[in-house]
């Protein structure tokens, strides 16, 4: 079979599922796939391809995707590409379409949010019914789509999504990781209480907020200081107006001098290093890959007992605490923050369990196992 395959993200966003594309590109190549892309003209979709070395086809918008059609299936014919793989439901009508244009092609989907509602209609039993096979990034995902999607079970199986532990490896000198943790505002000999992600309220940064205060009044000679990593604006991708309700309810709580915020990051890998305690509140993830990039670095996580977290998390490598629950996320901060000796541990053995479940070359082995099975 030819071992080319077209990812398609017609998106404007930004965030993990729109990052995916260009974080895997790079080891299907290494695995022999020839990867190709369509993105929306100027998407920061299109531009991390560019970034990932591939030179993608882009179209003005979903509609203008459908009028080229035409255009597209001689892209597709001219570079023998028969493996189409979606990464957002919007773009399935497109791949299915294209599908039935040409059945030879074989439509792949990961479900990177977690569907809400059953999709059982018959624009979705035309459209899903073209799929091959349905990628679900955590079991939680799997079970919404087995009782959403109109598709057997056998045409939706559990992917986890997967990083390169490598660049989470602590590579810092004690002299630079201690410059790094003064330019964030650290007092010596604080414990540093992580929480990154975009700045909105399903991600718990104002329950995270909350469970500081509570840390603060409970453990008052606790010497600790609270890290909040994400954009501040809407261009990169946060809420403006919730991010001004975080610090007002910061300064509220007289928690100004030890809380910083920290901006978009770029270099959250040696951010880590900075860190002690790495927190992810949401509510709903799908999946967690903050969770296993901080596992990856070696940290003790607390994380949501909800969505998909608790199937990263065990009592060897972190704690869980219900999201709306600031008294059990106070506790679970001050048990590791009191204890350096657990934080090690449960570090030590956060990085072993990504080594063992959560690669990205085990992740992409999964897709190409079934790129392969589509053929045969």
């Amino acid at each position: 079979m030819s071992r080319k395959v077209m990812h398609i993200c017609l998106s404007n966003g930004w965030g993990g599922l729109e990052m995916y594309p260009s974080r895997i590109i790079p080891e299907l190549r290494r695995q022999g796939w020839e990867a190709h892309g369509l993105a929306l003209a100027g998407s920061r979709v299109a531009a991390s391809l560019v970034e990932a070395d591939i030179t993608p086809l882009t179209v003005a918008s979903r509609g203008k995707a459908l009028l080229k059609v035409g255009r597209l299936l001689k892209y597709l014919k001219a570079h023998d590409i028969r493996i189409l793989h979606c990464h957002k439901s919007s773009d399935l009508r497109l791949g299915a379409l294209l599908v039935t244009l040409r059945p030879s092609l074989r439509l792949f989907f990961t479900d990177h949010m977690g569907v809400t509602r059953p999709k059982k209609d018959p624009y979705h039993r035309w459209a899903y019914g073209k799929v091959t096979l349905v990628f679900s990034i955590s079991e939680t995902t799997r079970q919404r789509n087995l009782a959403a999607f109109p598709l057997p079970p056998g045409r939706i199986r559990r992917l986890y999504l997967g990083i390169d532990p490598a660049p989470y490896a602590p590579r810092l000198t004690e002299t630079k990781r201690q410059a790094l943790r003064d330019s964030l505002g650290v007092p010596p000999g604080a414990v540093v209480i992580g929480l990154a992600g975009r700045l909105t309220p399903g991600k718990g940064q104002g329950l995270w907020i909350e469970a500081l205060a509570g840390l603060a009044e409970r453990h008052p000679a606790l010497a600790w200081h609270g890290v909040l990593i994400g954009g501040l604006t809407a261009a990169e991708g946060s809420s403006e107006a919730f991010v001004a309700e975080l610090h007002e309810r910061v300064a509220e709580l007289g928690l100004a001098e030890r809380v910083t915020f920290a901006g978009f990051r770029a270099d959250l890998p040696r951010l880590f290093e900075a860190l002690d305690i790495v927190c992810v509140p949401s509510r709903n993830e799908a999946f967690g890959l903050t969770v296993i990039e901080a596992m990856a670095a070696g940290k003790a996580v607390v994380g949501a007992n909800s969505g998909a977290i608790p199937e990263l998390i065990d009592e060897g490598t972190g704690r869980l605490a219900a999201p709306d629950d600031p008294l059990a996320w106070r506790d679970a901060m001050g048990e590791l923050a009191g204890d350096a000796t657990l934080r090690q541990c449960l570090g030590e053995g956060a990085r072993e369990k990504v080594s063992a479940h959560f690669t990205l070359n085990a992740h992409v082995q999964g897709l190409e196992r079934a790129y392969i099975d589509a053929w045969e």
